[in-house]
């Protein structure tokens, strides 16, 4: 039955009456959330502004995750872009998931915060949970008193002359009973190796020797890496993952319901662990029986001092760890250069045979190979073997570019990139030079080095925190590439460009293929 047309449409009337009644309302409480909203993100990007003119395209809430997850394959170029266009070649990074990260490339903001004010960018908590499950408590992954204990104990040991002496004959048995011939039969089958993969295992073998005082796995690349050396890889590789992740809760979460990659690590930490304790238990027994040290490694040395097992244990796999892969990283990158530039490989030829003909090196006879430091240094300049260091803001503070950085924040400083600055080292930063290492850059031969400021170039860190083992570093990189170099040459099989990965340390992506080839020393 229809209504009456009149009280249909009184009803309509009312109706409309009461919607303009209440939305006006409506629309003033809107209007004001939204101006309130728009307030608010004006702020935080404003203050986002002001905190660092240069950095990724960042979002409210979720920061630069967009960017950030695109260039996660490229994250080192994709910074290395960002600090070049930055005129203090620094950045901040805000993204959903992490602390406030500050990435600097500028060497005046590195010497801040390794030397001027020092006490303020510890490792920080953050840094210290990625590495507390495989490291503990070892002097790479402690602050405060527990690191300067530690740092003053191997101080010690690093600065003595019979560590020294040890360290060489570890380096002459390796290279002339293992290394050599094994380069020797590749040559003879003309047979192709992963050069990355064998100078692992020759570095692996050098610091066990030198930190544990025990042989471990065989050069020869027919035969599997060892149990200890794999726990190893795994261990550093998804350490290194954890402080890559997106989103830092995905990494705890796996750890606490003891799935995936976090089940694996601590599968490897385990195996690294067992093997190290039980050498400290049958070290100690043989020092008990004996009454005296039985050897001049690092780990008799701290057991002798009477140091806690597991002191000792986390120690020593810092010390492992660092060695093992650093001068390997170096010296595989540095033979890749070297296959692209003949002629500095020949300038090097010539300067290994102004020495001593005998063809055993010795530590003196090494400092007179200053184009081959030069060399290595380069090369670590454009391939450090450690692409970025990260500390933790204690309080609130200013670097010297004007950047503010607020407590517990993370502050980056990017070897990789810094060694790709034109303000660093102009507009041939590109360049694979050895030159520009000396005082007189025509002066390969007789000339002197340059004093490189150390936080222009601080992939041995610097300031308090500055690597103890560089000079063994050094000797133990220019012993065995001079060793190679006189007696071989070293040629890639493929000619692409390698992909630098960082991880803990770097590595080429797939290792580095080569050919040995015997010198002709009728030349």
């Amino acid at each position: 039955m229809l209504q009456n047309p009149s009280v249909y449409l009184h009803a309509k009337m009312e109706t409309l009456m009461s919607l303009f009644k209440v939305l006006p309302l409506k629309l003033v409480f809107i209007s004001m959330f939204l101006c309130l909203l728009h307030a608010i993100l004006c702020k935080v990007i404003c203050r986002a502004h002001k905190l660092s003119k240069h950095g990724p395209p960042t979002y409210p809430i979720i920061g630069c995750l967009i960017s950030f997850y695109k260039n996660r394959t490229r994250l080192l170029d994709w910074y290395t872009q960002l600090l070049s266009e930055s005129a203090t070649n620094t950045i901040v990074v805000n993204r959903l998931g992490a602390s406030r990260t500050i990435v600097t490339a500028n060497s005046e903001n590195v010497e801040y915060m390794l030397k001027t004010n020092f006490n303020n960018f510890p490792k920080g908590k953050p840094f210290t949970e990625i590495l507390g499950d495989f490291l503990g408590y070892g002097i790479f992954n402690v602050d405060g008193e527990l690191w300067r204990m530690q740092r003053k104990l191997a101080s010690h040991a690093f600065s003595t002359s019979s560590l020294r002496e040890f360290v060489m004959n570890t380096l002459e048995q390796e290279m002339e009973d293992h290394l050599l011939p094994l380069l020797e039969s590749l040559a003879e089958a003309s047979e192709v190796v992963d050069l990355q993969d064998l100078l692992r295992r020759l570095a692996f073998n050098i610091i066990c020797k030198v930190s544990l005082g025990v042989d471990r796995c065989s050069l020869d690349p027919s035969l599997p890496v060892s149990p200890l050396n794999k726990a190893f890889d795994m261990a550093s590789e998804i350490c290194a993952k954890r402080g890559a992740a997106p989103l830092f809760l995905v990494w705890k979460v796996k750890k606490w319901l003891g799935v995936g990659s976090e089940k694996k690590l601590k599968h490897a930490v385990e195996k690294v662990h067992a093997y190290v304790e039980q050498i400290i238990q049958d070290k100690k027994k043989k020092i008990n029986e004996n009454g005296e040290n039985c050897g001049e490694d690092l780990l008799s040395r701290l057991i002798m001092a009477g140091h806690g097992d597991k002191v000792m244990r986390d120690m020593v796999i810092s010390f492992i760890m660092a060695g093992r892969d650093t001068t390997s990283a170096a010296m595989t990158w540095f033979f890749w250069l070297l296959s692209r530039h003949p002629d500095i490989e020949q300038e090097l030829l010539k300067e290994i045979k102004t020495m001593d003909e005998s063809l055993l090196l010795d530590y003196e006879s090494m400092k007179g190979l200053k184009l081959l430091k030069a060399s290595l240094c380069e090369s670590m300049r454009l391939y450090p073997p450690v692409a970025w260091d990260s500390k933790h803001a204690m309080v609130d503070d200013l670097l010297p570019d004007g950047t503010l950085v607020r407590a517990g924040d993370r502050v980056t400083y990017f070897p990789y990139g810094m060694g790709r600055m034109e303000a660093l080292w102009g507009k041939d930063w590109y360049e694979f030079r050895p030159s520009r290492w000396f005082i007189e850059p025509s002066c390969y031969h007789g000339g002197s080095l340059n004093k490189v400021c150390p936080y222009r170039f601080p992939v041995f860190q610097a300031g308090p925190r500055v690597c103890l083992g560089k000079e063994m570093a050094f000797v133990q990189m220019k012993y065995v590439v001079a060793s190679i170099l006189r007696r071989f040459g070293i040629k890639p099989v493929l000619s692409e460009k390698p992909v630098y990965v960082p991880l803990l340390t770097a590595h080429m992506t797939g290792g580095m293929k080569v050919l040995i080839q015997k010198r002709d020393h009728s030349r």
